[in-house]
């Protein structure tokens, strides 16, 4: 039993090793009368898998947990965090690289020098046409609007094609970052 715990790897491999050593004492060992051999190999084992089961328990906990909503009517109107959106780390999240890359396929009024796509609509105005609810649907994600859309689902991670392994089962945006994007969008009233 002990070997199959082993080969089912419940514990990283220097547990194992330690494990297999303390359960290859010869049966003339002193170690051996009275069962000790078989009471340090469970010891050890048990203590292996509680070592690998708080790695399991860390390891989970690691993963951001994704903020429940409700879409109603296209729109998701409550916000997913509790702390209120800022618009300048709204713009920098939609002109930057890293997060929300918004450049890439739409125009920005105020993006200074950086080059812009034509993909998508126009950003000018979007504050006086969309709700916030309306936004924070498109920006979690834009196919339940649309089912063809080409826009990124920024906050959903199930049933997307071809994403990295770095990236799968994380957002792309958080939701503080997706509440920033928000107050900025609802600035380009013009």
């Amino acid at each position: 039993m002990l070997s199959t715990l082993l080969s089912m790897s419940l514990c990283n491999p220097r547990s194992a090793a330690i494990a297999e050593r303390a359960c290859a004492l010869p049966l003339t060992h002193p170690a051996v009368r009275n069962g000790a051999r078989a009471r340090r190999a469970v010891l050890i084992v048990c203590t292996a898998g509680l070592a690998w089961a708080a790695n399991c328990v860390a390891a989970f906990a690691a993963e951001p947990q994704l903020a429940t909503y409700r879409v109603d009517n296209g729109a998701i109107h409550v916000p997913l965090t509790r702390e209120p959106g800022d618009a300048a780390r709204g713009r920098a999240a939609v002109l930057s690289r890293d997060a929300g890359n918004c450049f890439l396929c739409h125009t920005v009024p105020d993006a200074g020098d950086t080059p812009l796509g034509n993909i998508g609509p126009p950003l000018a105005g979007v504050g006086k046409r969309l709700s916030a609810a309306q936004l924070r649907l498109r920006l979690v994600d834009s196919t339940r609007i649309n089912s063809r859309s080409v826009m990124p689902a920024y906050y959903r991670t199930e049933g997307l094609n071809q994403v990295a392994s770095a990236y799968r089962g994380k957002p792309l945006l958080t939701v503080q970052q997706i509440e920033d994007v928000i107050v900025y969008l609802l600035t380009l009233r013009d």
